[in-house]
């Protein structure tokens, strides 16, 4: 496997390095109508959306190269280029929105990611060593930071918004309805894996009077925690899943499967079975992804959440199998668009205390990540699940709470 890895390495380095070559060739005005201009234009028309024209969702070519780069090396390209200020619009959520809706760019496979989408489908990009490298990249990006984009619970998962009007009600919305899908009982053992700064474990011990144990891979994710809820009862550990073998009540997972990747989406539901007491419910909150095919977005790999993988409906499937039975599958996604805009205007707001340590390219690189998944979730090309699953199915049958 290490000798097969390298020689991916070393291809990965030629595919770069021809990237690179294309990259670096002149790229002619858009006046003069180059071939990457010919080719794009009517893509981008066919979403709705036109090169350096006046509505809201239209781009803004400041240097004509990004459209080279976006044509190699797909949303990696064009992200880069955003967050360097190549191009601009005035709406990139819509923007994001209508190009995935339109499905224009379906067939357009960028040469200079083809071999880094196969290293990611035949290698484990989430072992135990570097599954603490999303922990260290973007979680413990600083919790002063979140505390300013987040609801008061710092909760970073969709909010349920259906008789909300506030982030903070969807997001207790969303708490809320979880633990009525576990039904909880006061007294009840409950785990989370993936707890972040402790939103569901406080509010579950608040409201239903269990105990909570929450694990974590973000030293500033628990730091946070154990400071905030000193006198709570709650046991925050900073421990990868794969370690925990105790018994629980009730198992709950809220936004962290999108970091588990395919070559363990099995290990996770057996570390679950394991940990899960007979008659027991384990709810799973994840985004997920409308086909199995396809690699991770690279430019998300990169800059945001690295080694992370959506799943889609036959992944999950696949892995409870003879494990788990589904008793509930809820989809919310379209909620999710409302909860990133809620982040966003939140971190616009708040961008003036970070600018001068952040810098203009953090900036244009968070817009990019919070309003080009805002889109995403706004054209259905992404969902977010919400599985209610038991060991031997619920006595009866399992009671929907919406």
């Amino acid at each position: 496997m290490p000798a097969a890895y390298y020689r991916f390495q070393t291809q990965l380095l030629d595919m770069d390095r021809t990237s690179d070559a294309l990259l670096a060739a002149p790229a002619l005005p858009a006046g003069q109508h180059s071939s990457v201009f010919r080719w794009a234009g009517p893509i981008l028309a066919r979403a709705g959306i036109h090169i350096d024209g006046n509505a809201d969702c239209d781009m803004r070519i400041h240097d004509p190269a990004v459209l080279k780069e976006a044509f190699i090396r797909g949303n990696l390209g064009l992200g880069e280029a955003y967050m360097n200020g190549a191009w601009d619009a005035q709406r990139l959520d819509e923007f994001f929105a209508r190009l995935l809706r339109s499905r224009a760019t379906e067939n357009v496979r960028a040469p200079g990611l083809i071999l880094s989408a196969a290293a990611a489908r035949i290698f484990n990009r989430q072992t135990l060593r570097r599954a603490w490298q999303v922990g260290q990249a973007h979680y413990d990006l600083g919790n002063e930071f979140y505390a300013a984009m987040l609801d008061p619970r710092m909760t970073y998962t969709c909010g349920y918004w259906k008789h909300a009007s506030t982030l903070a009600e969807a997001q207790e919305a969303k708490l809320e309805l979880v633990c009525r899908k576990l039904q909880l009982e006061p007294g009840m053992r409950v785990l989370d894996i993936g707890c972040g700064w402790g939103s569901f474990m406080r509010y579950a011990t608040e409201r239903y009077k269990v105990h909570c144990v929450g694990v974590t891979i973000s030293a500033e994710q628990a730091r946070w925690a154990r400071e905030r809820y000193p006198d709570a009862g709650l046991d925050f550990r900073l421990q990868d899943y794969r370690m925990l073998n105790e018994r629980f009540d009730r198992i709950v997972s809220i936004g962290m499967f999108e970091h588990v990747g395919h070559k363990n989406y099995r290990t996770y539901m057996e570390v679950a079975h394991r940990c899960l007491h007979d008659g027991g419910l384990f709810l799973l909150h994840t985004i997920g992804k409308n086909v199995r095919r396809g690699a991770s977005d690279p430019w998300i790999d990169k800059y945001i959440f690295p080694n992370g993988e959506l799943p889609s409906m036959g992944h999950i499937s696949d892995a409870i199998e003879g494990l788990f039975i589904a008793e509930d599958v809820h989809n919310f996604g379209a909620d999710y668009d409302r909860t990133l805009m809620a982040w966003h205007a939140n971190f616009e707001a708040a961008w003036p205390r970070f600018a001068a340590q952040l810098g203009d390219r953090f900036y244009r690189m968070w817009r990019y990540y919070l309003l080009s998944c805002a889109g995403a979730f706004r054209a259905r090309d992404i969902q977010l699940w919400q599985w209610v699953l038991s060991k031997e199915g619920v006595a009866g049958g399992y009671a929907r709470v919406s």
